[in-house]
């Protein structure tokens, strides 16, 4: 076992909020052996940074991992020449080209007939009734599974979401889950005959064109899916909250000092949306002081690289102008989010201008309470607004 130190957690309280007791772990015992989690945290931004990158070690091939049980091998969870292999794969679906020439005009389109529909309103729930249809929406076109309501997008999302962070073993959580990834599997038998005779830019067209195997086409859609739906919605609601409760940094952008690309960026540093990214020990070894056993769990923890002390200034506050180049969010090495250019178009060049344009006064429902939640994955559970019809 390792002989990390050993950093206790109350589980509850770390879903709530996990930047507390990650600020301690940076200072006191920077890679920790937490055992409610059953696993070694590492929380410094450069040796993450690093390490990421040293996949001989921090091997993302996990077989009896909870993502691989209850998702299949997707090519989140290989390494080397398999995982580069399904990732050119998609290429075509993801690259920058097709995110500006194909997905882009549909995002704005969602945007604005979500808008309609809400803005003679005067308020609404920006996580229900913006982020989550416009985030579920894009999906359905990127995955090809434009049979599915948005509503059961965001249903199989979170359940996914939810059960490869069942590290408690909740036997409830595993059901709802495998729930989810049987309504996945039963869309795409519905659509692979419609894309095969209609080919098209979605990621289960590219992947049935590229001749990757059955189980490869449906754990890359549930990856996807996993991380798709539910980390826009929180970015786009988040970010939002974010800018409606530092009106200074609206302001900046209003000016056009700084842009909504800033905006995005800095929010998904301040609070990440993807907080971890899990690991197998490959082989013994020794990092930062530590020995590390084969087979061991590892968590590369993202949300407390982003707020590392000795890589930016006053990372607890929001500041859309400082330099993000350091910043995590979308990983570090060959696992770099692949969906990143999606995301960033969807919600710097869409969501956000869009919604601050056409709601006039955007501004929080008066006594809103807005709930944090999550340390693996991290959003706003409700962010109640209102403006001026």
């Amino acid at each position: 076992m390792s002989n990390a130190p050993v950093y206790d957690i109350d589980p509850d309280a770390f879903w709530r909020d996990p930047y507390p007791d990650l600020k301690i772990m940076r200072r006191d015992c920077p890679v920790a052996y937490v055992p409610q989690l059953g696993a070694t945290l590492m929380t410094k931004r450069d040796a993450i940074f690093v390490n990421e990158k040293r996949t001989d070690i921090f091997s993302s091939r996990q077989p009896g991992g909870l993502m691989t049980q209850l998702m299949g091998e997707n090519m989140m969870r290989k390494d080397g020449d398999a995982h580069a292999a399904e990732r050119r794969a998609i290429f075509p679906t993801v690259s920058p080209k097709t995110v500006k020439t194909v997905w882009l005009a549909g995002f704005e389109e969602n945007a604005d007939r979500i808008l309609d529909g809400i803005a003679p309103k005067g308020e609404a729930d920006l996580v229900a009734d913006y982020a989550l249809p416009l985030s579920a929406e894009a999906l359905k076109a990127i995955t090809g599974l434009t049979n599915m309501h948005f509503a059961e997008m965001n249903r199989v999302s979170q359940g996914m979401i939810d059960g490869c962070a069942n590290y408690a073993g909740d036997p409830e959580i595993e059901a709802r889950c495998n729930d989810c990834t049987a309504s996945i599997d039963r869309h795409i038998d519905e659509r692979m005959p419609q894309v095969e005779a209609a080919p098209d830019h979605s990621l289960l067209s590219v992947q049935m064109r590229a001749g990757l195997s059955d189980e490869q086409v449906r754990a890359n859609i549930k990856l996807a899916i996993s991380g798709g739906q539910n980390e826009p919605r929180d970015a786009i609601a988040g970010a939002a909250w974010a800018l409606m409760t530092h009106p200074d940094q609206l302001a900046l952008i209003a000016r056009g000092e700084a842009t909504w690309s800033q905006a995005f960026e800095e929010y998904a540093r301040w609070i990440a949306p993807i907080g971890m990214s899990p690991r197998r020990i490959a082989r013994d070894a020794e990092v930062d002081g530590v020995s590390l056993e084969a087979e061991e769990r590892f968590f590369f923890m993202f949300s407390s690289g982003n707020r590392d002390e000795e890589i930016f200034d006053a990372p607890e506050e929001f500041d859309i102008t400082r330099d993000l180049q350091q910043t995590i969010s979308f990983g570090a090495g060959p696992h770099f989010c692949a969906g990143a250019w999606a995301s960033r178009a969807l919600i710097a060049e869409v969501a956000l201008p869009k919604l601050f344009a056409r709601l006039p006064g955007l501004r929080l429902a008066e006594g809103a309470d807005v709930p944090f939640v999550g340390w693996a994955f991290r959003g706003p559970l409700s962010v109640p607004v209102v403006w001026d019809a």
